[in-house]
């Protein structure tokens, strides 16, 4: 298992799918925004100093906390439900960890929590597991009971 925390001032809003599109000689092309570009640097950067020396083979579990900035009307330790979406968040974070070798593919990662917070501290935790590790191998499947 590994687990880190990457301390962010402000977690950026933008996502994954903020491309642009645009049509040279009749062909579409998708292409990233610069301040896309700047955020998966920026996430690129953080997350390379927690890397494995290996990838991880395997089901893989991911549990992610986005912790946002704490105020007077959203104290530390209560759910943030405004924009954006987890499952937008997660996309681009998961595309790094696979450029940077924390598994082979991101389509390991079988069981995903992905939470988004307000506390003290702003910035993303990470806990990063085997699945076989910690629940042992599957047997009959999830419709028996198993995990």
């Amino acid at each position: 298992m590994m687990q880190f925390f990457i301390p962010l001032r402000k977690i950026p809003t933008v996502t994954q799918q903020e491309h642009r599109i645009s049509t040279t000689g009749g062909k579409k092309r998708i292409h990233d925004t610069a301040e896309l570009r700047t955020v998966r640097q920026l996430f690129r950067d953080h997350l390379a100093r927690h890397r494995p020396e290996a990838p991880m083979g395997g089901p893989v579990e991911l549990f992610v906390v986005w912790c946002y900035p704490a105020t007077k009307t959203h104290p530390a330790g209560t759910w943030k439900t405004t924009k954006p979406d987890t499952d937008n968040l997660i996309k681009l974070v998961k595309d790094e960890m696979t450029r940077l070798g924390f598994w082979l593919d991101d389509a390991q990662v079988c069981m995903e929590l992905n939470a988004k917070c307000y506390d003290r501290i702003s910035g993303v935790s990470f806990r990063i597991q085997s699945m076989a590790e910690r629940f042992g191998p599957m047997e009959g499947g999830a419709a028996d009971g198993n995990p």
